[in-house]
């Protein structure tokens, strides 16, 4: 089962309301994924549930803890401090049209600036090779650059890595991009 929806519209919040009443996802977090009788909600538990239960090898999420673990660490810092902090910065001006928060802007640039070194260091975000941590954060990338219009050019290393990873990533053009320019008008009078 997938449910794509907006929040602001109606017809949607009909099937937020119903899947609330069945218990589907008792915190009302998209995505949530329904595999059978199991039901799992957090787009990167998400991630790795899919790839455990249904990749052929382990290319993408190595079983070596190291590697694992520096993999997990990127998915919990593109979760809880680079997207995050766009959205600290970015969505009460989009949705709310309130003025810009204080020392977010700040904030936002501190994350980018963590990233710009984690690849300085390695290829792609988590080591040389790319992993599923690279998929979660170029869907952040492509949001605060298609969506938002944020300037990443004194990011080299991280221009390098968007360049190389979102030719690579089958489907980034037809998902990301494609969603970050229907997210986009919201963002017209943000600023940056």
């Amino acid at each position: 089962m997938n449910l794509y929806h907006m929040e602001l519209s109606p017809p949607c919040q009909s099937v937020r309301l119903l899947a609330k009443t069945l218990n589907i996802n008792p915190q009302h977090m998209v995505p949530t994924l329904v595999d059978g009788d199991f039901t799992l909600w957090e787009s990167r538990a998400i991630m790795t549930y899919l790839y455990e239960k249904y990749a052929a090898d382990d290319a993408l999420y190595p079983r070596d803890p190291q590697k694992r673990a520096l993999i997990n660490q990127r998915l919990y810092f593109d979760m809880g401090t680079l997207y995050e902090r766009f959205g600290l910065h970015y969505y009460p001006q989009a949705f709310e049209e309130k003025p810009v928060p204080e020392g977010t802007s700040k904030q936002f640039e501190e994350a980018l600036q963590f990233l710009e070194t984690f690849l300085g260091q390695t290829t792609y975000v988590a080591g040389e090779a790319l992993s599923i941590a690279d998929y979660a954060i170029l869907t952040s990338i492509t949001t605060f650059k298609v969506a938002a219009g944020v300037d990443l050019a004194k990011y080299a290393n991280i221009e390098r890595w968007f360049g190389t990873v979102s030719k690579s990533v089958p489907g980034h053009e037809e998902i990301c991009v494609k969603g970050s320019k229907v997210f986009a008008p919201y963002f017209v009078n943000v600023k940056h």
